[in-house]
């Protein structure tokens, strides 16, 4: 039997995919695809993937031509691969002409014709819309964000709203946009709405843009009570638009895979889950400020509480908290949840300094993300016999906003109202956890 094995992402499958599949097939009696998956894509700085990777091998088996499917998913897996399925032959098109000659080695390399006039870059330069993002706030977190939309393809940020007329026209002229100050004109001018304003505001911008017709983005804390959340999130269905919570790490490609690796059993039963994250900071600032809630759980628990549900999940049996306050703000707060066969702990800090690392143990092993977890770009999973501990590394680019702006241009356009890296109701579980410690449910004073 002579077995041939190919690549590719397949984005937005068309006819010169499958006449490249068709071609491969000849070649022998066996064709495995490998499907580029997101978090590789991602890290070779692709960010114009229409199609997630369960779409793009549904797309390929859909030809009847691949006999297996598989995902590629790291650099030099091709080699590994070729060992692995004992390959005969490996194709790709014509346009990699000479780039795959060092597979010689491992078995016979084909460079097929690809079919002219047609590829998912031109489909994509064809039928790619492009958003107008408004932005609502001129703060730090939002001339973070600017920069990042100019890596993904249909993004385009071209108005900022903030009621400050001085605020505004700072930040359009720093970045090349629209300055207002009313809401109504800027909805007009924008097709999504991007929301980086003060937490006691994020509410209202959301329900009057949702109202308004715009999808929206919204930083972290969402909201800081379960059922305005529950209502926004209801909302948006009612009106068929896509709300999202930014909340970035579940969306960095080294989190995702560290959650794919737990839920495979990698370390077995996962019996504690601990994260830590602190920013030090003084006064003044909105994060020492009561009046504008201020403080370690609105500021960081989002975060922090986001990896202990989307590893553990919502059915917790208890919660409580142990705080340090000054001047009516939690300058520290360490969350305990307890669920029925395992337990977590966040601690956060805006004026007491933690390591900032997440470990997660299980019955076998278990895995050790170091500071700054949040921004992933490197973790360890761990074993009793150390010779079988393993390294991960990926990539983690700009300021890392770039992924959470992909995922919900890809929501927009794929007319998805979910995302499996980040539920809603993990997002309604978040503002529910920060609620009970604003409402001093459960809560120490230290």
């Amino acid at each position: 039997m002579t077995r041939v094995i190919t690549y590719g992402t397949y984005d937005l499958l068309h006819q010169g995919h499958i006449n490249l599949l068709h071609r491969a097939k000849e070649l022998g009696d066996y064709l495995i695809v490998g499907v580029t998956s997101d978090s590789y894509d991602r890290g070779r700085g692709k960010l114009n993937v229409r199609n997630n990777v369960l779409e793009r091998v549904e797309a390929v088996k859909a030809t009847g031509y691949a006999d297996e499917v598989i995902i590629e998913d790291y650099l030099g897996q091709k080699i590994d691969d070729i060992q692995k399925y004992d390959v005969d032959i490996f194709a790709i098109g014509s346009d990699w002409v000479g780039k795959f000659d060092y597979l010689n080695e491992y078995c016979k390399v084909v460079y097929l014709p690809r079919t002219e006039g047609i590829s998912s870059t031109m489909l994509r330069a064809e039928s790619q819309d492009t958003y107008k993002i408004g932005v609502i706030g001129s703060g730090r977190i939002a001339n973070r964000f600017v920069p990042e939309t100019k890596v993904v393809n249909g993004a385009e940020a071209v108005a900022v709203l903030n009621p400050g007329r001085d605020e505004a026209e700072v930040f359009a002229l720093k970045h090349k946009m629209e300055a207002y100050t009313d809401f109504d004109a800027f909805a007009e001018k924008v097709d999504v709405v991007y929301i980086a304003s003060p937490h006691l505001t994020h509410y209202d911008y959301i329900k009057r843009s949702l109202l308004a017709g715009k999808h929206v983005l919204c930083e972290i804390p969402f909201t800081l009570k379960k059922d305005e959340t529950v209502e926004l999130y209801r909302l948006a269905e009612e009106k068929d638009l896509v709300l999202m919570e930014a909340n970035k790490t579940a969306f960095c490609p080294a989190f995702g895979h560290i959650v794919t690796l737990i839920k495979s059993g990698i370390i077995g039963d996962v019996v504690d889950v601990k994260a830590s994250l602190s920013k030090m900071v003084a006064a003044p600032t909105r994060e020492l400020d009561a009046e504008q809630a201020g403080g370690a759980m609105t500021e960081h628990a989002s975060l922090t509480v986001m990896a202990i549900v989307k590893l553990l999940g919502l059915d917790w049996k208890d919660i409580n908290f142990h705080t340090k306050r000054e001047n009516g703000v939690d300058i520290y707060t360490k969350g305990v949840i307890n669920y029925p066969h395992a337990t977590s702990s966040f601690t956060l800090g805006i004026g007491v300094k933690t390591e900032g690392n997440l470990v997660i143990s299980g019955t076998k092993g278990y895995v050790y993300v170091p500071a700054p977890w949040w921004l992933t770009s490197y973790f360890e999973v761990r074993y009793e016999d150390q010779t079988k501990n393993k390294k991960y590394f990926y990539s983690y680019d700009g300021e890392g906003l770039r992924y959470e702006i992909q995922e919900f241009l890809s929501m927009i356009v794929n007319d998805r109202r979910s995302c499996y890296k980040f539920r809603r109701r993990e997002s309604v579980a978040i503002a529910e956890i920060i609620e009970k410690f604003r409402n001093g449910e459960s809560v120490t004073e230290l």
